[in-house]
This record gives structure tokens, C-alpha cells and sequence, in this order.
């Protein structure tokens, strides 16, 4: 045994048993003993079922995640549904998971997965767990903020949840040592359950419902013929079908990149460790809580009467980076130096397991992504090639809500939330080396217990992506996040800054780039600015005659039959008339527009176009992104600086607001500029030739220094367009908000006989009226220096009644005050239906903000304040959404 065990008095390795967890074909039962598993009738006996020659749909993956989108299609009356296991059903990472279904998760809808799975495991027939509730520790104040904030956006859910004091959490679990604990959050509806038990429950569902299960059948690859699925080729013969289902967890890369057209599933595996004690003298009752010490890098549940802890630690360990077999994952070793870290955090918060004994040490793979949120949705350029996988050690938490979300997809084309943030087409194939992968996951772990602060940025996979000027910035120091790959600036530090404490500022209050931002602000306001925006997505559409025009109609929302030169903000609707895309579009020439999106936009902007991109040979989509730096020139001056480097009069006059014209600037030739700056503060943005970048940005600052420029970043853009009121794809709008919802409706062609995606949607919006509105909050009674901030997902109150959450939220250094935006809507009429919203409604309210559980006041707006102070009426044309990205 290694010395770290031996040395400690601690869960003293008395026994070494025979490997506690089943062999293939083998369960956990209820009650926590190892039975051979009943019969489905569905191949689990020695004689294989024969392969059927076609399916409506095939899965691949007997786990726990694909057992549940083959019993929520079933649900749905789906028929011909095939899941095909390659060994047996269950008998992979399902069956060495840790059994805790919890809803203390980072973002909105991984919450609302797990809480659904909780209830749908609840419901099944067979008893298959434990209500045990789960503490969520808090070691530090930070630690206790980031607690209070999720409470409250849990209480947005409906979920039930308290914020506890350290003498609380000893009541509801006498074995913890409390003496270093600030608080913790009791989440009395988590629960503890057989993962095996709950797969074979799902299995036997869906096979009720007709479903074949197939064992022992090995996918080979999908066919696709003119980007479509066809079939699905295993070891024992093909299987014609029109959708297959990627659902194979630590097979996933590999099985997207076995096909002829290879699918992009970025996702890499770790081992994973956990600990199994005997039977404590004083055994833990089977409904203890779960304990999550974060802070510890520890989770420990009870079991059988002792302990099963596991942890993410600082340093995993990656597996696999060149392929892996069943017999390597069936064969992993124990690690018992590496587990020695997480040993001692569970002795020091359990001081009374010292005494206990060692049951087993567990080995098993899990996969991560290189977000550590989950693989969903179907894949850019092959229709009817859908993916689940990616699960991130919370794949029994995740598997009911994702299944049912998957199922919903397939079936009506969208699921029922907004699921964003998990859908593979955020990434590209750009996220799919193997190289990045590895590195990114081994900072991926560890972060999933990580106490993450607003606006913080993963430290691995960087410059992957660059500006041509990114050299030249970095040099006068910018300081850099990352969005899809690509490095942005988020503002830059002045020379004699002390940049080590600004690089390791991490706060919920006041941040230490404030001063900093501030100074961008006003500088963007008084004089000129540059920012280098060259990671926005670039498309160019074009043909021969009218197609390029009649597919942009038919996409976008406003008319994009306006003359040549012209600029329309517009955005791309689906058929519920919610934005798929939000973007700016500029007609070069009759038939060739030039397509501008958000950073993330660039692969799902992409697949929708083509999606709906009829089959002709003269229509041409071609992504530019590359070939054109971006500059955003911002202020009052940058009229000067253009017009002396251009020869050319920029006054609105001859330059009109939304307008694009090909010019020189310095030496370099064709350079587009643009009327408009995506934050409402006059200037242009200029696209320009990658080969001219350098010269043209040298220019600008040479020329620029007679009218005071400096270079700015993201998060002095960011302040601009949330005071103007300006939404953001990603945040504030997403597939379920309509342009009415956002006092958009401006940018809707109603007044044309084109039928665009969308419309028929929005017409009868305004017929049964508008259930919810975008709104600014500006903060009261908030003191910038010693209140938490606002970032945004806090729960909006009006009148002391729920009413919404907030989207986005910054600083404005013109009003001096806080400004949220968010949505918010009217209470159900007495028989629960919704009820439309008015203005009088937004108007005389009385609002609330509540930041980390502390109601901070607020007014209401409609409209942005900003023009009160500055007595400007701009064009509606110049209100363009924001095309921007990050947080």
C-alpha cells in the first residue's frame, strides 16, 4: 500500500477486496447489493436479437443518457427506435457513477436538467433511491456569495433551498467538522440513487413503449450522402436511417471522427476517483445529506452504512488522447498518491472517519469539454446527426432533462428552453484537437468545484485564434479574454499599473480594472477610441442574379432590399419568431452582401444559412472571417481622424449614419467603413484587409494623437451599449425572444408582402399582445464601493412579487449607477393563463433587484436614459443591437 495511506490513522486499508463494482452484466440493486439483472427481453440473454435492416432513428449508447432520450422519443410516439450497446447495457461509466442527482449547477439550464431528471427518477417504478437533501459548504466569504447567488436563482425555478449557518449544517449532519465554515446552502430535494437501477428502469420503459435494445453491437460509422443520414454500419451489418443518435460518452470523438464525413465532438476523458468505506461504527443513516465542500475539492455521500467520497482535484489526470479500448477502461489501476490530497480534505471535514475502513478505491473514466458544460443538439453540416454526450461528471444529474430536451429537438425541430449554452454548434473544429483537448481538460476538473468570479477566463488553449495586431497590443498591455478561440482585449493597463494584482483581481464587489474601464469610457466619449473587433463572424453572400437577396428576405426580419452601400440591423428569426441569429448586413453590390455576427455565432450562423441556402449552383455563402481585421473607431474625434487620413469628408452629411462605403485610408486600399459602432457613441468600424491591418492601425494612432486616442477593449464596450439599452445575442436575446419583446418591432418588414421565417409568428404576437418585455433597471441606494455587484441571472421584483431575472448588467459611468437589463412579465390572470404586458405595468412599479439574497431598488425603463443626459435624438437606425459577445 502506498505511504500516504499507511502513515495515516486514517480509513486505515485494513481489506483490499475484489473490485466492489459489478462486471458487465451485473447491477446495483435498491438496496445497494450486486444482483445479475432481470431480463428485458430486448437481448440481454446469450442469444443475440437478429439486427433489424432499418430504424426511424439509432442510438448509440446503452448508458444512462442514452436509455433516456430512447425512452423520452418513445414518450413522445416516436416508433422504429434502435439503441445499440456495444457491450451491455449500463455496464460502462453508468455503472461506476457516484449516484448524486443534484441541482447545484453553474448555469440556468443545467439546473433546470437536473431538477427534471430528480423528479423523473422519483417516478419511476422501481424504488430506486434516496432523498437525501445535499450541504453545499462555503470555507470563505467568496465562497458563501457564490452559495447565496445560486439560492437565489434557484428560488427563481421554484427549487427549494436555504442559506445555513455553520451550527445548522452540524444538526443536519453531526459528522462534519464546522469550526472553518462561513455558511453553506441546503438543497433538501437532492437526492442519492442507483445509476444501474434508474438505466434499467429507463430501458425497460422505452422497451415497453417499443424500442429494441440491441447488446453487444458495435457502431462502425454513420453514412451520410448529400448531408444527410442514411445509415448506421456495426460489426454485424447496416441499419438504414434517418436520424442517429450519438449518445456514446467516452466514445463519442472517436465514433464522430470514424465516419466518412467527420463530426466534431470535442470532449476528452479523466480519470476520476472515489473512495468506498466499510460500514463507520456509527453507520450514516441512508439519508444523510451530501456533502459538497468545494472549497475542500471534496463531495461525500453515504453509503451502505460508510462513505463514498470522491473529489476534482488540482491535478488530473488525462486518458486516452490516442484512443482507448473497453479493456483499458475495465482494467484502470488505483492511484492512491494522487487521491492522498483529497483524502486529507475529507479526513479534516469528516475527523471522525479516521477510524474507518477502506473498502475500495475507484478508478473510472469520465469526459470532459472544454467548457465544462455538456455536448447537445444536432451537428453543423450533416441533418439528422444528433449528439449528447460531454457530460462532465454529472451525467446522472443531466441525463433525464437533456434526454427529454434532445427528444424535443428531434421532434419538433426545437426544445422547449433555451439550451445555448449547450449546443455543439458553439463549438467548431477548431475545439477538436486532441492536444487542446488535453490540456484544456486538465483545467476543466479542477474547475468544477473552482470558486469562478465573474468575467474569469480559462488560462489553457490561448492565442490559438489571433488578431494580426495582437502583438502590437500586448505590448502596450492589453489584457486578453477568450471567445470561441479567439483573443479579445478586455481593456488595457496603463504603463506603471501594477498589473500582477490585475491579473489575479477576482471579486463579486467593485473590480480593480474600474478606474481603468472608466477612463476607456470617457475617452470613447470625449475624444477617440480604437478597438480591435476582428473576432466578429464574417460572411459574404452572393450570385448571379436575385437568389442571394431572396434567401437574406427570406431569413431576415427587415427588409433587405435597400440600395447598394446601405447597412441593416436585422435579425434572423425561426419560425417561433425568436432569434436565431442577430446581425448586421450590408448590401456591396446588387447581388453580394456582406454579413457581420457575433463572435459564437460563427458555426450555428453558419449551419442556419446553409440549412435554408436552396441547392443552386449561382448562390455562394463564404465565410470571410479571416481575411478582415475589424476596428471599431469610437468618439467624437474619430470624424477627424478619418477624414485626414482619407481625403474624404466623413460628416453626416456626406457620411450618413448605417451607411458603408469601400475607401482608402493611409496606403491601403479597399477598406470597408461603416457608419456605426454597436454601441450608439458616433464612429465607424472599418474592415480591412488582413494584409493592410498593421499600417492601417498605425495610422490611426499616429494621426489620432493630435485628438487624444487610446486604445480600448471589451469592457469599456460592453458599459457603452448596456447604458444605451442595446441587447446582446447569447444574453439578452436568444431562440425564444421575439423582436416585440425587445421593442424591436421597428425592424420587422410587417409593412412588406414578404414572408419571412417568422412572420406568421410575430403577427399573432401582436394580436394576443407581448407576455414579457425587455427592460433597463437602473440600481437606487447601491453604493459601487461596498455593495456586491449585479452581473447578471438576479431575480427582478415588482411590488415584492417575482417578475424576472436580469440578462446583462454594467457599470454606467454617465449616470454614475448600475444598469440591469432583463425581462420582466405580469403575474397569470386567476385562471393561469399568461397575461400581456403593458407599458403602465413597467411604469409604475415599484423594483427590486436581489443581488446574492440583498434587494437593492431600482426604476424601470423603457427606454435609455442616456438620452436625457445628453439631449441627442439619434435615428432609430443608429439603435443597432449589439453584435457583441463575453460577459
Amino acid at each position: 500500500m502506498c505511504s500516504c495511506v499507511r502513515s495515516s490513522r486514517a480509513l486505515s486499508p485494513v481489506l483490499r477486496p475484489a473490485r466492489l463494482l459489478p462486471q458487465a452484466g451485473y447491477r446495483l440493486a435498491s438496496r445497494g447489493l450486486w444482483t445479475s439483472p432481470p431480463s428485458l427481453a430486448v437481448g440481454g440473454d446469450s442469444t443475440l436479437l437478429p439486427l433489424p435492416s432499418q430504424a426511424r432513428v439509432v442510438i448509440c449508447g446503452g448508458g444512462i443518457v442514452g436509455s433516456s432520450v430512447a425512452f423520452h422519443l418513445a414518450k413522445l410516439g416516436w416508433t422504429d427506435i434502435v439503441l445499440l450497446e456495444q457491450g451491455r447495457l449500463g455496464a460502462g461509466t453508468t455503472r461506476l457513477c457516484a449516484g448524486i442527482v443534484s441541482v447545484a449547477k453553474p448555469i440556468s439550464i443545467e439546473c433546470q436538467m437536473a431538477n427534471y431528471s430528480n423528479g423523473l427518477y422519483k417516478g419511476l417504478e422501481e424504488e430506486t433511491g434516496v432523498k437525501t437533501g445535499s450541504l453545499c459548504l462555503a470555507q470563505n466569504q467568496d465562497r458563501f456569495l457564490s452559495l447565496k447567488r445560486l439560492a437565489s436563482r434557484l428560488k427563481v425555478m421554484g427549487i427549494s433551498c436555504n442559506v445555513i449557518k455553520p451550527k445548522e449544517v452540524a444538526k443536519l449532519h453531526p459528522h462534519v467538522n464546522i469550526h472553518d465554515l462561513v455558511g453553506a446552502l441546503h438543497l433538501p430535494g437532492d437526492a442519492v440513487v442507483s445509476p444501474p437501477d434508474i438505466n434499467h428502469a429507463l430501458a425497460v420503459a422505452a422497451a415497453g413503449h417499443g424500442v429494441q435494445i440491441l447488446e453487444r453491437t458495435t457502431v462502425q460509422q454513420v453514412l451520410v450522402e448529400k448531408g444527410q443520414v442514411t445509415a448506421v454500419e456495426t460489426d454485424r451489418g447496416s441499419i438504414e436511417c434517418e436520424f442517429f443518435v450519438n449518445c456514446a460518452g467516452q466514445w463519442a470523438y472517436e465514433l464522430g471522427q470514424a465516419s466518412e464525413m467527420k463530426v466534431s465532438i470535442p470532449l476528452h476523458g479523466c480519470e476520476q476517483f472515489y473512495l468506498l468505506t466499510k460500514p463507520l461504527q456509527d453507520p450514516l443513516p441512508p439519508d444523510t445529506p451530501v456533502l459538497m465542500d468545494m472549497d475542500g475539492r471534496i463531495y461525500a455521500r453515504p453509503w451502505q452504512g460508510g462513505v463514498l467520497s470522491g473529489g476534482f482535484e488540482k491535478n488530473p489526470k488525462p486518458i486516452f488522447t490516442e484512443g482507448r479500448n473497453q479493456l483499458e477502461i475495465q482494467n484502470m489501476q488505483e492511484d492512491w498518491d494522487h487521491f492522498e490530497p483529497m483524502l486529507s480534505a475529507l479526513l479534516r471535514r469528516m475527523p471522525s472517519l479516521e477510524s474507518a475502513e477502506i473498502h475500495q478505491l475507484v478508478n473510472c473514466p469520465e469526459s470532459f469539454t472544454p467548457d465544462m458544460h455538456c455536448l447537445m443538439g444536432e451537428t453543423p453540416g450533416i441533418s439528422g446527426y444528433f449528439v449528447l454526450a460531454g457530460m462532465n461528471s454529472s451525467g446522472l444529474a443531466f441525463a433525464g432533462g437533456a434526454g427529454k430536451y434532445l427528444a424535443e429537438w428531434m421532434t419538433y425541430g426545437y426544445p422547449t428552453a433555451n439550451v445555448w449554452p449547450l449546443d455543439i454548434k458553439r463549438f467548431g473544429n477548431l475545439q477538436s484537437s486532441r492536444t487542446f483537448l488535453r490540456h484544456r481538460v486538465m483545467e476543466v476538473m479542477p474547475l468544477l468545484y473552482e470558486l469562478k468570479v465573474p468575467r474569469w477566463d480559462f488560462q489553457t488553449g490561448r492565442q490559438l485564434r489571433t488578431s494580426p495586431l495582437y502583438d502590437r497590443l500586448d505590448t502596450q498591455g492589453a489584457r486578453w479574454m477568450e471567445k470561441h478561440g479567439f483573443e479579445r482585449t478586455k481593456y488595457f493597463v496603463p504603463h506603471g499599473k501594477d498589473l500582477l494584482s490585475l491579473d489575479q483581481s477576482k471579486t463579486f464587489y467593485k473590480p480593480d480594472w474600474f478606474d481603468i474601464v472608466g477612463s476607456e469610457v470617457k475617452c470613447c466619449k470625449e475624444a477617440v477610441c480604437v478597438i480591435d473587433m476582428s473576432s466578429f463572424t464574417k460572411f459574404e453572400l452572393s450570385s448571379t442574379n436575385d437568389q442571394a437577396l431572396d434567401l437574406l428576405q427570406h431569413l431576415c426580419a427587415n427588409d433587405l432590399d435597400v440600395p447598394v452601400g446601405h447597412i441593416v440591423h436585422t435579425g434572423m428569426l425561426n419560425e417561433r419568431g425568436g432569434y436565431e441569429n442577430d446581425c448586421s448586413v450590408v448590401r456591396v453590390s446588387k447581388n453580394s452582401f456582406f454579413i457581420v455576427s457575433p463572435t459564437d455565432q460563427q458555426v450555428h450562423c453558419w449551419a442556419w444559412i446553409k440549412k435554408h441556402m436552396p441547392n443552386d449552383p449561382h448562390l455562394h455563402l463564404e465565410d470571410v472571417s479571416w481575411k478582415y481585421t475589424a476596428l471599431n473607431l469610437i468618439g467624437p474625434r474619430a470624424m477627424d481622424v478619418l477624414t485626414e487620413l482619407s481625403y474624404v469628408s466623413m460628416t453626416p452629411d456626406h457620411f450618413p449614419s448605417m451607411f458603408c462605403k469601400e475607401m482608402s485610408v493611409g496606403y491601403a486600399n479597399g477598406i470597408r467603413v461603416m457608419s456605426m459602432t454597436h454601441t450608439g457613441e458616433p464612429g465607424f468600424m472599418l474592415y480591412v484587409p488582413i494584409e493592410y491591418a498593421l499600417h492601417v492601425y498605425n495610422e490611426l494612432m499616429s494621426v489620432g494623437q493630435k485628438y487624444g486616442i487610446r486604445n480600448a477593449g471589451y469592457y469599456a464596450l460592453r458599459s457603452l451599449r448596456i447604458e444605451k439599452f442595446f441587447a446582446f445575442w447569447g444574453q439578452d436575446l436568444d431562440a425564444f425572444t421575439t423582436p416585440l419583446e425587445c421593442g424591436r418591432e421597428f425592424r420587422v418588414k410587417f409593412d412588406t408582402d414578404t414572408d419571412f421565417l417568422g412572420r406568421a409568428a410575430l403577427l399573432q404576437q401582436r394580436q394576443d399582445g407581448v407576455f414579457r418585455r425587455f427592460v433597463m433597471l437602473i440600481l437606487e441606494d447601491h453604493d459601487t464601493e461596498l455593495d456586491l455587484w449585479p452581473w447578471w441571472g438576479e431575480p427582478v421584483y415588482r411590488n415584492d412579487q417575482l417578475a424576472g431575472t436580469t440578462t446583462s448588467s454594467a457599470y454606467s459611468y454617465t449616470l454614475e449607477r448600475h444598469i440591469c437589463l432583463g425581462f420582466v412579465s405580469p403575474p397569470p390572470s386567476p385562471e393561469g393563463l399568461p397575461t400581456p404586458i403593458t407599458p403602465d405595468f413597467i411604469n409604475r412599479g415599484d423594483y427590486e433587484v436581489d443581488i446574492a439574497g440583498q434587494r437593492y431598488p431600482a426604476k424601470a425603463k423603457l427606454y435609455p436614459f442616456s438620452s436625457l443626459f445628453t439631449q441627442q435624438k439619434r435615428r432609430k437606425e443608429d439603435m443597432e443591437l449589439s453584435n457583441l459577445q463575453g460577459k
